[in-house]
């Protein structure tokens, strides 16, 4: 996907024509990547191998930093892969229209922070994996993004995935043990710095 959408006057207007193709070629890209994370999933459910241990990040064990890598792809269930499917395409959809070289660079950098963020601080007798952390680095990001850059569609979306999906955004707080409050937190907090250090 071309970054070339985001130049010139016609170009950063919402609802110009290269606005809804950059965003309708980012659609299909994050709807072609659910699979990829379902298929991870049933090999790892049908065949017994135990990727979660293996690839989730084990707080301040050196054995679990290489889950800052694999941990995004890696998820506990298909209902946990479910709840995070919906709204990793939405916002994935919208950061990525904004450009392939930016999409990468700030995905990655949220998943630094995040994982680095759950590795110092989480709870060493724990196993995370799971997309949320990158959700929330997305939704950070477009917040973000929306008040730097001036761009009130980033903020429209935020909007709407506040709306449906509000009870969500009290996971960067500690509240259910099962859930990763602290990988919600970082990566929300790497999305907010990516906006600022991979702005237009």
């Amino acid at each position: 996907m071309s970054d070339d959408w985001t130049t010139g006057p016609d170009r950063l207007r919402f609802g110009s024509e290269p606005f809804y193709a950059a965003v309708g070629r980012a659609f299909v890209a994050m709807c072609a990547a659910i699979p990829v994370l379902f298929v991870i999933e049933a090999l790892d459910y049908w065949l017994g191998l135990g990727l979660d241990p293996r690839g989730g990040i084990i707080p301040r064990s050196v054995y679990g930093l290489d889950g800052i890598v694999f941990s995004p792809l890696l998820h506990a269930d298909f209902a946990h892969l479910y709840g995070n499917s919906v709204p990793l395409i939405l916002l994935g959809t919208f950061v990525l229209a904004a450009g392939s070289r930016r999409f990468i660079w700030s995905t990655a950098f949220i998943m630094l922070v995040g994982g680095l963020g759950v590795w110092i601080v989480g709870d060493p007798r724990t196993v995370v994996v799971g997309a949320s952390g990158v959700i929330f680095g997305y939704f950070g990001l477009l917040l973000a993004r929306g008040i730097v850059e001036r761009t009130w569609w980033n903020l429209g979306v935020v909007v709407l995935v506040g709306l449906l999906y509000w009870w969500q955004l009290f996971g960067i707080l500690p509240s259910d043990p099962y859930v990763s409050w602290q990988g919600h937190l970082f990566g929300f907090l790497g999305g907010a710095v990516a906006a600022v250090l991979f702005r237009r």
